[in-house]
């Protein structure tokens, strides 16, 4: 950071006899208690710099929002980037939550936001959360029933919403009875009844410039609930996770001060909004340290934002550093001498590495240019991740380091540092978060359970659930298997609802022998189960082959990917497995499928 930072306390974690484990000094980090007062701070300190890259005309104050212009306005994914500054944000979020207040929202109100990441939605939710309401971010890829079932369940006075769920919306309006009013971020057509943000914004932009500035003043009680996160809609009493401002700045606090960020770094924004994941790490994080955050247009325009942007840093899930890496790959072995060029480069750069010298960026500056020629870090989270996929990019030069939290803890337990990380550990637990390991078996495997400030409130309306994953200690109950290794890194092996347990007692992990599995070549994704044979339980594996690999076998080109000739070779590979593994860990029967299995919107499998 800058020594702008002089001027305002650093947060002092207390740490001193722990310090050690983290193996350099921790990062300077601001004191902050609360979001606003994070808010004000960044608005000093970063004012006229760029908070956002977008591309939308009317944000960006290109255009009039009511203008005819507007009225035609058409996405358009080769606009260039245009800045909104801090001072410009901050102002629209004073703006907008005036507005909101003098339409009688207040602590009592909550607020329902479902749409693609946009201005309006980084506006909103910060203008809620300070002071206002308890805000509820919902996942725009949520169908029609689970929308009406969360809605109901948060009791939602206020539905935020874009035409990406517009005609979704438009047919369960009357399901949602405690609904007063709904606030579009796209200008309605003539005759409808919703309110438009930027009316709303222009609103409250002319109430201030009256002298109301109540809003700015609104009591903020840091370790109450004012964010409302639902982990599912599907069950008929969805889990309501309850965080308040104070679980929220303390995972900003610990989580800049292993990992660092600063004002010179560019963000690109590509996994949703709702999900704590981006929302603290991608959008909250940034405004703490200063970064500049670019807008993705969409996943098939993830490279071509990257070079406009000049992104320096990208928070993703491993599935899409798997494409980036087969991408890479895919360019190199098309080209013999290219691939021989590349092999030689990683066997130099190695070498040279073990010696202190990191050619990285220049022996592979053709892939680097690839990704806009400014990427220096690789954030992996929301996933387990291959340790050798890890290793492959940071070969190349790009840092890779993944983290390891959940919704319940705000979500962050633990994360690799910059220069200090293990690519087989989940990370380090955070500064001020007690992470141990509970019932562990006789190889120190158990439930891995972490405690700090960041530790949600409760289950909304839930005690029995709460009850359920947090403990008369004050630990949180993660439902994940794992443990310390002798630097203190979080290992995890697996899920403790997932685990396989054997008559004689033998634990098995379905995520070790996945991971094993979908290294062969012709194994695109796999399921393992337990299967009871002979009152025993063996292993079973549901697999869904690669069709792009099954293709460029000519003896299996073209065959239905459930083909029995297809099945033979793909157990051939499974017996490469199983002489990986202990006898009763091996993979004693396969069922193919032919698509892929159905995943979450986090594209999570859903296991059963």
């Amino acid at each position: 950071m800058t020594n702008q930072n002089s001027e305002f306390k650093l947060h002092d974690f207390a740490i001193e006899n722990e310090l050690g484990k983290y193996r350099y000094p921790l990062d300077d980090v601001r004191e902050i208690r609360d979001l606003r007062d994070m808010a004000q701070q960044s608005e000093k300190l970063y004012g006229d710099r760029n908070a956002y890259l977008l591309k939308d005309p009317i944000a960006t104050r290109q255009i009039a929002p009511r203008s005819e212009e507007a009225k035609n306005l058409k996405v358009d994914h080769s606009r260039p980037y245009v800045g909104v500054t801090f001072k410009q944000f901050f102002a629209d979020v004073r703006a907008y939550g005036t507005a909101l207040k003098n339409m009688g929202i207040n602590m009592k109100s909550r607020v329902a936001i479902i749409a693609e990441t946009r201005y309006e939605w980084y506006v909103s939710y910060l203008a809620v959360v300070n002071g206002l309401a308890v805000v509820v971010p919902l996942d725009k890829e949520l169908p029609a029933n689970e929308i009406v079932n969360l809605m109901n369940s948060a009791e939602a006075d206020y539905l935020l919403f874009s035409n990406l769920k517009k005609d979704v919306i438009e047919g369960i309006r009357d399901q949602m009875p405690t609904v007063k009013q709904y606030i579009n971020f796209d200008l309605p057509k003539e005759g409808e009844t919703d309110l438009y943000f930027w009316d709303i914004l222009q609103e409250g932009e002319k109430a201030r410039e009256a002298g109301d500035v109540i809003y700015d003043t609104l009591p903020i009680d840091p370790d109450e609930m004012h964010i409302l996160l639902f982990t599912s809609g599907t069950v008929s009493k969805p889990k309501g996770v309850m965080l308040c401002h104070h679980n929220i700045c303390t995972n900003l606090m610990g989580m800049c001060s292993l990992l660092y960020i600063d004002e010179n770094d560019r963000f690109l924004s590509v996994l949703p909004l709702h999900h704590t994941y981006e929302c603290t790490c991608g959008y909250l994080c940034q405004l703490y340290r200063g970064s500049c955050v670019a807008v993705s247009s969409g996943l098939r325009y993830i490279v071509q934002n990257m070079k406009e942007s000049k992104t320096t840093i990208i928070l993703v899930v491993p599935l899409m550093i798997e494409a980036f890496y087969r991408g890479i790959m895919r360019k190199i072995t098309d080209n013999p001498k290219q691939h021989r060029k590349f092999k030689f480069g990683l066997a130099l750069s190695r070498f040279l590495l073990k010696i202190g010298i990191d050619i990285r960026p220049k022996l592979f500056k053709q892939i680097h240019d690839g990704f806009g020629g400014h990427l220096r870090l690789i954030i992996s989270g929301g996933a387990a991740i291959e340790p050798s996929l890890i290793k492959n990019m940071q070969d190349m030069g790009f840092h890779t380091v993944q983290g390891y939290g959940l919704t319940e803890c705000a979500p962050i337990l633990a994360l690799n540092r910059t220069h200090f990380y293990n690519n087989r550990a989940a990370g380090l637990p955070m500064p001020n978060v007690e992470v141990k390991i509970v019932d562990p078996d006789e190889d120190g495997i158990g439930e891995i359970v972490g405690r700090g400030d960041n530790v949600m409130l409760g289950y909304y309306r839930n005690e029995e659930k709460t009850r359920e994953v947090i403990d008369d200690e004050g630990f949180y109950h993660t439902g994940d298997l794992g443990y310390l290794d002798e630097n203190d890194f979080v290992i995890i092996t697996g899920r403790k609802a997932n685990l396989i347990v054997t008559k004689n007692g033998k634990n098995i992990f379905p995520e070790e022998i996945e991971f094993l599995l979908n290294l062969q070549p012709l194994i695109q994704e796999s399921v393992v189960s337990g299967k009871t044979v002979n009152n025993d339980i063996v292993v079973h594996a549901e697999i869904f082959p690669n069709r792009d690999a099954v293709d460029a076998d000519p003896e299996l080109k073209g065959l239905e990917l459930t083909d029995d000739r297809v099945l033979a070779k793909i157990q051939e590979q499974v017996k490469e497995v199983n002489r990986k593994l202990v006898n009763y860990k091996a993979v004693h029967s396969i069922a193919l499928r032919d698509t892929e299995f159905p995943k979450n919107t986090s594209r999570k499998i859903k296991r059963f």
